[in-house]
């Protein structure tokens, strides 16, 4: 019973919130960039939101993930595993598959920033 029954659409914002959400959730990821920082290179359809951009070219997904690491954290593994992570969840749960997953480490948390609440984004 493969009918089809009609079109579904997956909103581009979906994307970005599904890639905030396991971001955020990655240990070592501080928190996500307010703004995703540079011109956009992606052709195609392009969403942004906060600290990730979004783009779907021939029916593939591009993510680049801006972001300010923790830390004392291996900033390879950290990014590799988000990009593990990201793909995974793309794949699984939109079913579309992810052709990159850029990860930008755009700073480091500092000891003053961790002790005082600063975030540096608010000014």
């Amino acid at each position: 019973m493969d009918k089809n029954l009609g079109k579904i659409t997956i909103a581009p914002n979906v994307l970005v919130t599904i890639v905030q959400k396991m971001a955020d959730a990655v240990p070592g990821v501080a928190h996500l960039c307010e703004n995703a920082p540079g011109v956009g290179r992606l052709l195609g359809l392009s969403t942004v939101g906060r600290g990730v951009r979004v783009g779907v070219v021939d029916d593939q997904i591009l993510v680049d993930v801006y972001l300010v690491a923790k830390r004392g954290v291996d900033l390879l593994q950290m990014g590799r595993q988000l990009q593990r992570q990201v793909a995974h969840d793309i794949e699984n749960i939109v079913g579309m598959n992810v052709r990159e997953i850029n990860v930008h480490v755009e700073d480091i948390e500092t000891e003053l920033a961790v002790a005082t609440g600063y975030n540096k984004e608010q000014d």
